[in-house]
């Protein structure tokens, strides 16, 4: 006699069709963030790293855009505190995903949400929520396969591309603009995430912060955005929550 499936089961099922799940929504945004790597890979190679050090680099540090903004520095020479400090401030967005997603995950040991925080990177921070929004929290069933699917996915995709971008980076000529590529494969991984009012007008507020603080140092206008586009977007999806309960 076949005995009934325990809870166990019915957790690791779910589990599992969340893993497919977040897999198939994170198709959309994949060829976006797969132009991003090769980018990426291609730019770390033209700035004088070998490709040992382009590897280590883009395992590691795994952010393109503080890769990017560190390149410049490295190929100049600028002082390793300018280069760590630069990196940092391109960085703090990472602070305010993990205290976003961080809660979701705070019953398991330190040992897997370290490994957690090292793939909270944009994508992941952006399709997570989508799903598990804050209310969610306390509620673990299908979060940990949703997480794994797209994280799994997004790195996966960020790794191949930078690897191919490394062995293509002689073939690619300076004169195509690497730079206004990347731009463009950040649209094709950003638009498909702007689904709703509040994340428009937040996508809006950052964009506009963005070009207006473009000539300030060490990016910090980048991070203005960012935050600006953060809290404008919370306040907006505050004040359509507070209209609908009237």
């Amino acid at each position: 006699m076949t005995s009934p499936p325990t809870e166990q089961t019915y957790s690791a099922e779910r589990e599992r069709a969340a893993f497919f799940d977040a897999i198939r929504t994170s198709t959309q945004t994949m060829p976006g963030l797969f132009a991003w790597g090769v980018v990426t890979g291609a730019a770390m190679m033209q700035s004088g790293l070998s490709l040992w050090q382009s590897l280590l680099m883009t395992l590691i540090v795994y952010a393109g855009s503080a890769q990017l903004a560190a390149l410049p520095l490295l190929a100049a020479g600028a002082p390793i505190w300018v280069i760590a400090f630069t990196a940092l401030m391109v960085n703090l967005r990472f602070v305010i995903f993990s205290a976003v997603i961080g809660p979701h995950f705070q019953h398991l040991n330190w040992r897997k949400r370290l490994w957690y925080g090292y793939h909270t990177v944009d994508l992941v921070m952006g399709l997570f929520p989508q799903r598990f929004p804050a209310h969610t929290v306390g509620k673990p069933a299908g979060k940990q396969g949703y997480f794994t699917g797209l994280a799994l996915s997004t790195w996966l995709a960020w790794q191949l591309g930078s690897i191919i971008g490394m062995v293509l980076a002689q073939q690619i000529p300076a004169s195509w603009g690497v730079g206004f590529a990347g731009s463009l494969a950040l649209l094709a991984i950003a638009i498909p995430l702007v689904k709703n009012r509040p994340t428009l007008v937040g996508v809006a507020v950052a964009c506009t912060v963005a070009v207006a603080t473009v000539n300030w140092p060490y990016r910090l206008g980048l991070v203005s955005a960012m935050l600006l586009g953060i809290a404008t977007a919370v306040l907006t999806e505050q004040r359509m929550a507070e209209r609908s309960e009237i």
